[in-house]
Order: structure tokens, then sequence, then C-alpha cells
């Protein structure tokens, strides 16, 4: 079986798709893009400015146009926005762009791992971890309909990294 074309890493926010991504694309000699930050250079504004500004629809909108680019990429290692995989449609234009591949790992570890973040909009307040657990229930049908999944506890970027190229390499 043949390796696919991308490796597309999902799942919620602080699970470590764009650190593990990083690391996979310098093991594998691919380059490495994150979509949040691909957004934020075309549109020239953060993603909380953009939520704060035109609201998660309007966000949700520029990451589908982006979903349907990622086709024709590749040998690229690609670290998603936790929602992107929401919409069913984005959800198979990520399968047809390459491996896709959902990290997860428990909401208070991602809790712990965001715990200093101020760029995530979806879980401000007083109670992070209820905040999470809250989207990760909405979301949790989104993610189970993903081929393959990750969890990121307790273990190491590289351990992680390392689990992702051997799932790419198997082909799946």
């Amino acid at each position: 079986m043949s390796t696919p074309k991308n490796i597309i890493l999902c799942g919620f926010m602080g699970t470590g798709k764009s650190t593990v991504g990083r690391a996979v694309a310098a093991q594998i000699g691919w380059r490495f893009i994150d979509t949040d930050h691909l957004i934020e250079r075309r549109t020239g504004r953060s993603v909380s400015r953009i939520f704060e500004e035109d609201g998660e629809p309007a966000f949700r909108a520029i990451e589908a146009r982006l979903c349907t680019e990622l086709a024709v990429w590749r040998d690229v290692v690609i670290a998603t926005g936790g929602g992107i995989v929401l919409s069913p449609v984005n959800r198979a234009n990520l399968v047809r762009a390459g491996m896709v591949i959902c990290l997860e790992a428990p909401a208070e570890e991602i809790a712990a791992r965001l715990a200093h973040a101020t760029d995530r909009p979806l879980i401000r307040g007083d109670d992070p971890v209820g905040a999470i657990r809250h989207l990760m229930n909405e979301r949790a049908e989104a993610y189970a309909a993903l081929p393959y999944h990750l969890n990121t506890a307790g273990g190491t970027i590289e351990e992680a990294a390392a689990r992702v190229i051997a799932l790419w390499k198997a082909g799946g």
C-alpha cells in the first residue's frame, strides 16, 4: 500500500496538532502548514479577531474554502483548527486530501496545556475544563467520524510523532 499524499492532523485544541505536526514534517522532510496560521496570514487578522469581528460562521466559511484547496496539496503535514471537522463537507474534503488522524487528550490535560493561552476564544472564562468538556461533547460525533485516532495524553511529542509516522507508513 502506498503512503497517503498528505498527513492531516485534526482534533480538539491543545491535543498537539501543531506541535506533533511540526515534528512529523521535520522527520519525513515535508512542509508543515497550520490552517489557522494560514488563515491569519491570508486575512491579516488573528483567529480571535475574526471571531470577535465577524463571528464564528464567517470563520468557518473561510476554513471551508481552505479545505477545498487541500486536495491538490502534496507532501504536506497539515494541522487543522479544532472545529474544521464540524462540517461533513470539510471532513470529506480532508479525507480526499490525505490521511486524517484525530489527535485526542482528556479535557483536564488540554486545560493544563492551554492554561496560559490567550488566543483561545472558545474556552475563555472561569471554567476552562467545563468549556472544553462542553465543546468536546458537541464535537464528539464529528471527531468520531474521522478515520484514525491517536491519544496524545501522557506521552512526549516524539512518541506521538513516531506513532503518526508509523500509521502513515502503513498507509492507514
